[in-house]
């Protein structure tokens, strides 16, 4: 590791002269008025900062150490064994900072800071997995709460007995993208479903879809190749919730793809919403496209993000939850229902960079 962090050097004092250019440029006089490049800095400046804030912790507790160890060889018996204490601990410290350090330098996805479209549509399984489907949105959701994000749903098409067969919804903040990008896939929930008289354990599926929210400037639309359609906004079971036709159904006819929001009583934040779902999925079609043909790194990749591959198995009688992925079970189902889904993203997520980790030390 210490071979790794050395070779770097030479790279993060390049990113550290480049940080303090940036802090420079923010302080100069009339920058704020200019937003669009103050933003543009800023957000530069906010990516950098914690590699350089901790390359000077580094290089703090490595210049520490060096000291420890002149105290070593110099100093008297009660020094020296002083100076063999501290180097432990310095020896410790540094080695965090240097596995830190190799973390934040990997090759960084450029969707990680997006917000995101979150797509859940029952599977096979019938009304129990329409009855799913809520509860994993649910889940969800107060996940986002924890994490101060914001969700906002876009459109809802209800079950029979309840539930949602298929539920749209955005969710936006501080790398939303990078925290749900492994969701993507089949979701298998297996208990008795409550009108099962018989109490047989029922075996149902949910498909989740994540794709990183794309703007208008990332995908390029011909408006002639669009239909845009107006309705009148339903609740669950087509009860009409509003009077007027606000809610906007999109048809691309090149691609056949159909996006229809109705959350907002407003047409045009309604329309608004359903391009930005049609451009997110636009981009993830031609993404999909680049990502199959690259098949050496996608297979090098975990959670492909395919829609038919079974990710995650919700076992409700046993408690248990099982990422087939990683291979990893925790028995923590109603916790992780009610929004502790980290139990099983911040392994995913520790997974990749141990995989990307593992990779850059073999090149």
């Amino acid at each position: 590791m210490e071979n790794y962090i050395d070779k770097m050097i030479p790279k993060l004092k390049e990113l550290e002269n480049k940080f303090e250019k940036i802090s420079q440029q923010l302080q100069e006089p009339g920058m704020a008025n200019n937003q669009s490049k103050y933003q543009s800095l800023m957000k530069e400046y906010a990516g950098l900062k914690e590699i350089v804030d901790t390359y000077r912790d580094f290089q703090t507790k490595s210049e520490e150490r060096q000291d420890t160890l002149d105290m070593m060889n110099e100093g008297d018996a009660a020094l020296k064994a002083m100076a063999k204490e501290e180097k432990v601990e310095l020896d410790a410290s540094i080695a965090i900072l240097e596995e830190k350090l190799q973390l934040l330098l990997l090759p960084k996805d450029p969707n990680d800071d997006k917000n995101i479209i979150l797509e859940i549509r029952a599977g096979a399984g019938g009304d129990e997995a329409s009855l799913f489907a809520e509860q994993l949105y649910r889940s969800y959701t107060l996940y986002a709460a924890k994490r101060g994000w914001t969700v906002r749903g876009l459109s809802v098409s209800a079950g029979n007995v309840g539930g949602y067969k298929e539920v749209i919804a955005t969710i936006s903040g501080d790398m939303v993208y990078s925290s749900l990008k492994y969701e993507s896939g089949v979701h298998r929930v297996q208990r008795v479903p409550k009108t099962e008289a018989s109490g047989r354990v029922h075996t149902s599926t949910v498909t989740v879809v994540v794709i990183p929210e794309a703007d208008e400037i990332d995908v390029k639309i011909n408006l002639a190749d669009v239909r845009v359609d107006v309705f009148r906004s339903s609740g669950n079971g087509g009860q009409s919730v509003n009077t007027t036709d606000s809610a906007v159904r999109v048809t691309h006819i090149p691609s056949g793809l159909v996006v229809s929001c109705q959350d907002g009583k407003s047409q045009l934040a309604n329309k608004e919403q359903a391009f930005r779902v049609l451009y997110s999925r636009l981009l993830q079609i031609e993404q999909d496209k680049a990502q199959a043909e690259a098949s050496e790194q996608r297979l090098s990749q975990i959670g492909t993000g395919d829609r038919s591959e079974r990710i995650r198995t919700y076992n409700f009688p046993q408690s248990r939850v099982t990422d087939h992925r990683i291979n990893l079970t925790v028995h923590q189902i109603t916790e992780l229902m009610n929004g502790g889904m980290e139990l099983m993203i911040d392994p995913l997520v520790s997974h990749h960079q141990a995989e990307a980790l593992r990779s850059q030390a073999a090149t």
